[in-house]
């Protein structure tokens, strides 16, 4: 499964730029983190902004990949939201709005495979 995962606010790009590095670092994301041009949907005008492409397979790398979200959306200075979408579902993560970043990632990755918690 695919994970899709933009940025929305601050410098959009720097941050994709500075999250693509994080998660590439990540010993369980080696090899499995892309940068991709997402489609232009019809009510867009031009491109599409890029977002990431997570390669998530068995083996706890849902998990690995919520935890580091996480970590990195902790450390942002600045006022910036995740997108995190998995088969179909999108939710929104705001870190200094979200008293629990890790399990909201961790049921849409789950809910993707078919087990809903």
């Amino acid at each position: 499964m695919d994970v899709l995962i933009g940025i929305n606010g601050g410098d959009e790009v720097g941050e994709l730029i500075s999250l693509a590095g994080w998660l590439r670092a990540e010993r369980d994301l080696q090899g499995a983190v892309q940068v991709v041009r997402r489609q232009v949907r019809e009510a867009e005008l031009g491109a599409a902004l890029d977002v990431l492409s997570v390669a998530v397979g068995s083996g706890g790398v849902g998990v690995a990949l919520a935890q580091s979200l996480s970590v990195w959306l902790g450390a942002r200075r600045s006022d910036i939201k995740i997108t995190v979408t998995a088969n179909g579902r999108t939710i929104e993560v705001d870190a200094h709005r979200v008293s629990d970043p890790v399990r909201l990632i961790t049921r849409v990755l789950e809910s993707s495979d078919g087990s809903e918690s």
